[in-house]
């Protein structure tokens, strides 16, 4: 199948592939299904390409990779509508708002998306906790001080 995508152009994709949001994501509720790409030469980051609509895609990223004590517990609902079983049903990514510079860039861990990559159900979980922003900076304090090094 072939789409159109906002980052990367006309592409071909596999129909398995497609992670189905059944109630969409916050913003975008009529955008139903997306797939997850790479981001050309950089490992860290992807974009959740809508197949409906070229210019809806989202760059994420994998927050463990900056925020290494970043936890949070998914409610019984949300592990029935994804299909979660295990720990291995769960990819956690966050949003990325990219800025200039890239170090004013932020990701946002108040909503991460999850994805069953089994399943291919997908939703963006908010948190109902005030102890992770919306807007993290990407530049972790971790990651600032060894980069002074």
């Amino acid at each position: 199948m072939k789409i159109q995508t906002k980052y990367v152009g006309e592409i071909t994709i596999d129909e398995s592939t497609i992670i189905k949001f059944s109630k969409g994501i916050p913003g975008f509720l009529n955008e139903t299904e997306f797939v997850l790409l790479e981001l050309p030469g950089n490992p860290l980051f992807h974009i959740l390409q809508s197949i409906q609509t070229r210019d809806i895609a989202f760059i994420l990223t994998d927050p463990y990779h900056f925020y290494k004590n970043y936890s949070f517990e998914l409610d019984d609902n949300t592990l029935e509508s994804l299909a979660i079983k295990s720990e291995n049903d769960v990819l956690v990514m966050s949003i990325v708002t990219l800025q200039q510079p890239f170090a004013n860039s932020t990701m946002n861990l108040k909503a991460p998306i999850i994805i069953n990559p089994n399943s291919k159900y997908g939703k963006q979980y908010i948190l109902n906790i005030d102890e992770y922003p919306s807007k993290a900076s990407i530049l972790t304090e971790e990651k600032t001080e060894l980069k002074g090094e």
